[in-house]
């Protein structure tokens, strides 16, 4: 009885730590994809947001179409000097805070900023700034 007992508890403690081992990856994987890749302002930007914004802008820029009234995507000059991971020229495309993807109306205050290779430069921000100028989101 004793060695059925021990036998039964290697068993369940063995389910145990495979059962535990999996729940990490799953739940790890399911907070990535909401986790705040960026912060403009107050507005939370997930990895999954900013993919599709810039997307979409690229897309534009690559058919050398454009929407609303403001024709974006349209190239983005840094007047504030922001320091960028590519070469320019860099294009600036709205990112809207309700999660959807611009589609031509109003462009709120937050742009992706990519490059003429469809590659994320950096998100920017009315929020905060003076006028018409920009100030980087906050990664992470």
């Amino acid at each position: 009885m004793v060695q059925f007992l021990s036998s039964l508890l290697t068993l369940v403690s063995a389910a145990v730590a495979v059962s535990a081992a999996a729940i990490p990856i799953e739940v790890s994987a399911d907070l990535e994809t909401r986790a705040c890749a960026y912060t403009c302002g107050t507005v939370c930007y997930t990895t999954a947001n900013i993919n599709s914004a810039v997307s979409k802008g690229y897309s534009l820029y690559k058919s050398g179409s454009t929407l609303g009234s403001s024709k974006y995507p349209h190239q983005y000059n840094n007047y504030e000097g922001f320091s960028f991971p590519t070469a320019a020229p860099w294009y600036e495309f709205p990112i809207l805070s309700s999660g959807a993807v611009y589609s031509g109306s109003s462009p709120g205050a937050d742009r992706v900023v990519f490059d003429s290779k469809g590659a994320l430069d950096l998100l920017i921000t009315h929020t905060g700034a003076s006028g018409n100028n920009f100030v980087s989101c906050k990664k992470g």
